[in-house]
């Protein structure tokens, strides 16, 4: 049994702790916040997410909060057209094994937190911002704001975006600001008129915007979430704004969306900030996780999905091989799929949800030729389990990330080949270091 140590106590590391401490080691998790909270609104989970869910104990809990839904459904934002649907019930259940669904963050994160406090091999601590780490061949120490040292076989760093433990990990600097602000708000089922109330993931897509709304909260509530492609250049968590802001930012937006839109009050607003993906994950007894690791924008809606999967994933290479081989192996089954996700995403909001002309025009077009099946097929890297089931033997292949990434990924174009991350017209550039250290710039030419 070894004693291992989690910097952040958000979705990612409360996963993590309950995956280790599954396998019998120790835990204690550090979380700089006062207390164990979880903020925000809504949030997807495609069945990946639930697979994880229930190899970590939690999957009926989530379940008993969770609104399961019947479509993703995308929707001219500008003329109320519909352009296309992915069914989520019968063949979808059936071919991935969980359903798909949206829930509040909270109830999310309160089965996380409550299966924690439920198992004495883990140990939660408030108030301790971990600062640094130091390590030697045989333990690493996190070091605290509040002058405590914390020492153990390992160190997780899951410490989101603006991770302390990545900055020295990684040294990559501030995030990358996306130039998309998000605007959120969730209000109360009971306000929304009958003939809106779609069990749906509906996304409203317009040039250079979109507006997603679902239900969450066992279905009590409306999220709410309106993103602008605005050239913004400032990072913003959570600001309070105006309800005619937020209206004047969507003027072409009409029909029933504008209806749900103008239902919306107690607006807050965030611009989108990600990260490149890298090849060093890891450094002796430390590790990322989560958005520590592989922070993405949320058009795929994947990122609780892919933190839950990372958890799974660590604890079973800390429970068949030795430290810190078990971090290292750990990192090379989940770099390439996530860096693919990464890039996936930025790409779905700049050439599927975001395009005017020509290019919508054609998105539509390719949209319409997909049967249900087509949609399965496009989307089973994603969704599947397979994640979670690689074998146990690290990965051969030293190739930079970039090379690796791009032979994962179905060859397509235009918008269609946005879902498989296949090469761009203009090439997607992302910076990092490769596996054997040296510094690389990677591209993923068309």
């Amino acid at each position: 049994m070894a004693e291992i140590i989690v910097a952040g106590g958000g979705i990612g590391g409360l996963a993590a702790a309950l995956a280790v401490a599954a396998r019998e080691h120790r835990v204690t998790v550090l979380e700089r916040q006062d207390t164990f909270a979880e903020y925000g609104a809504g949030i997807q989970l495609a069945p990946n997410a639930f697979h994880a869910l229930d190899r970590l104990g939690v999957g009926e809990r989530v379940r008993e909060r969770a609104v399961f839904i019947d479509e993703l459904r995308l929707m001219d934002g500008r003329t109320g057209r519909r352009l296309a649907g992915m069914p989520l019930t019968g063949r979808y259940r059936a071919r991935f094994g969980n359903p798909y669904a949206v829930v509040h963050r909270g109830d999310l994160y309160e089965a996380l937190l409550g299966a924690c406090r439920a198992d004495d091999r883990i140990e939660l601590r408030a108030g301790c911002a971990v600062t640094a780490y130091t390590q030697d061949p045989d333990r690493v120490t996190a070091h605290t704001a509040g002058g405590e040292r914390v020492t153990g076989a390992a160190l997780i760093g899951a410490d989101g975006i603006r991770s302390v433990v990545r900055a020295q990990l990684v040294g990559d600097g501030r995030p990358r600001v996306s130039g998309h602000t998000i605007y959120r708000a969730v209000i109360p089922m009971h306000r929304v008129p009958a003939d809106l109330r779609w069990n749906a993931v509906t996304l409203w897509a317009g040039p250079r915007w979109h507006f997603v709304h679902y239900p969450i909260g066992g279905g009590e509530f409306l999220n709410l979430a309106a993103t602008r492609d605005d050239g913004a250049r400032r990072e913003v968590t959570g600001q309070a704004v105006e309800r005619a802001h937020v209206l004047d930012q969507f003027p072409a937006l009409g029909g029933a969306a504008r209806r749900l839109l103008e239902l919306g009050d107690g607006w807050r607003s965030w611009v989108l900030c990600d990260r490149d993906p890298v090849d060093r994950w890891v450094d002796g007894r430390v590790a990322l996780l989560g958005d520590a690791a592989h922070p993405m924008l949320q058009y795929a809606a994947q990122g609780a999905c892919t933190a839950l999967e990372d958890a799974v994933v660590l604890g079973r290479f800390l429970a068949i091989g030795a430290l810190p081989q078990g971090l290292s192996a750990y990192a090379a089954h989940r770099r390439d799929r996530t860096a693919r996700i990464q890039l996936l995403a930025r790409e779905m909001g700049s050439r599927l949800y975001h395009v005017a002309g020509d290019e919508a025009r054609d998105r539509d077009r390719m949209l319409a030729a997909l049967t249900a099946d087509d949609m399965y097929d496009t989307v089973a890297w994603l969704h599947g389990p397979e994640a979670l089931d690689a074998g146990t033997a690290a990965p051969a292949t030293r190739r930079p990330l970039a090379s690796r990434v791009r032979a994962a990924a179905p060859r397509g174009s235009g918008a269609g080949s946005v879902l498989t991350l296949a090469p761009t017209n203009r090439g997607t550039t992302v910076t990092g270091e490769a596996c054997d250290g040296a510094p690389s710039v990677l591209k993923e030419a068309a």
